[in-house]
């Protein structure tokens, strides 16, 4: 190769320079040996190696803190999800023990079905406002929470007018009143009168009710049954406590459908008319006594 120098200002020679081959390789080398010290001393003072590893560890170690933040988020999430779950599983328990104590409420109280009944959904309505917005989850939780509270406090509140109504029933149900026979008459008063046995004044501490050998026996108010056996004079007699110091007698059974402990109903079967112990004939020798004294079982009997 060839190369011709020639002078700025264009007097004197021009001079030729014949490069070789060797020349040419000398000169490439050198070149090529330039540009790896120029890209070693860039390497060196700025590793784009580690720059590269720097910056992918950075982005591996957010991507972890957003996946455990998701995590977080998720668990959180299914947490209060079950929360409200078992809240509102809750709150449907307390809604049926609600519907079912109105139901006896209603029924004890004697209310019209047509009135008010649980049975049906409240009737409800009105305008619907401009610009509503959507339940957040904070208001909703919100709401669970106050709604679940006044159930609690009308669950209790029903509870307590079931148990008024249920006293009120039970003490309508105690008081002495009417005839412990479905079927038959009064054949003997209270106080004295001739003895059927001896012939002389005796004192009779009930009334005697005759009918048919085999009817029923009822009691008059609902008590608990402490007496049910043989027991001399009353024959088979039934004694039922009422409370409030009121014990009913009913004697000359045929036979007892009762035993001590049980409870009774008013107009309850508790025997058969017989004519068990001192009997003429089949009867029931009713007594009523209060405070433990025999008083007149007429004025009971007159209050049906």
């Amino acid at each position: 190769m060839r190369i011709i120098l020639l002078k700025e200002s264009g007097r004197g020679r021009a001079r030729a320079v014949e490069l070789t081959g060797a020349h040419l390789a000398g000169v490439s080398f050198l070149l090529l040996a330039f540009l790896v010290a120029v890209a070693f001393s860039f390497m060196t003072w700025y590793p784009p190696v580690a720059m590269g590893d720097g910056l992918v560890e950075q982005w591996r170690q957010r991507l972890a803190e957003q996946r455990e933040e998701l995590e977080t988020l998720r668990a959180r999430s299914a947490a209060e999800s079950q929360a409200v779950g078992r809240q509102l599983a809750a709150m449907q328990a307390r809604l049926m023990r609600m519907e079912a104590l109105g139901a006896r409420v209603t029924e004890v109280a004697e209310l019209d079905g047509g009135e008010f009944s649980f049975d049906e959904p409240a009737p409800v309505g009105g305008p619907t406002a401009a610009g509503e917005n959507p339940l957040g989850w904070s208001d909703l939780q919100a709401n669970l929470d106050d709604l679940s509270m006044q159930l609690r406090s009308r669950e209790s509140e029903l509870e307590v007018l079931e148990s008024l109504l249920r006293n009120r029933e039970y003490q309508q149900g105690t008081v002495v009143a009417g005839r412990p026979i479905n079927w038959g008459w009064m054949s003997s008063g209270f106080g004295k009168r001739v003895d059927p046995f001896s012939g002389q004044m005796a004192w009779h501490a009930g009334v005697d009710f005759a009918g048919r050998e085999g009817s029923d026996v009822v009691a008059v108010a609902s008590g608990v049954v402490t007496y049910a056996d043989k027991r001399y004079g009353y024959g088979l007699m039934a004694e039922i406590n009422h409370g409030d110091g009121y014990v009913t007698r009913y004697g000359h059974h045929e036979t007892l459908s009762v035993a001590v402990g049980d409870i009774v109903k008013k107009g309850q079967l508790i025997g058969s008319m017989g004519t068990s112990g001192r009997s003429t004939g089949p009867h029931v020798h009713f007594e009523v006594l209060k405070n433990g004294r025999h008083v007149d079982p007429k004025a009971y009997v007159a209050r049906r």
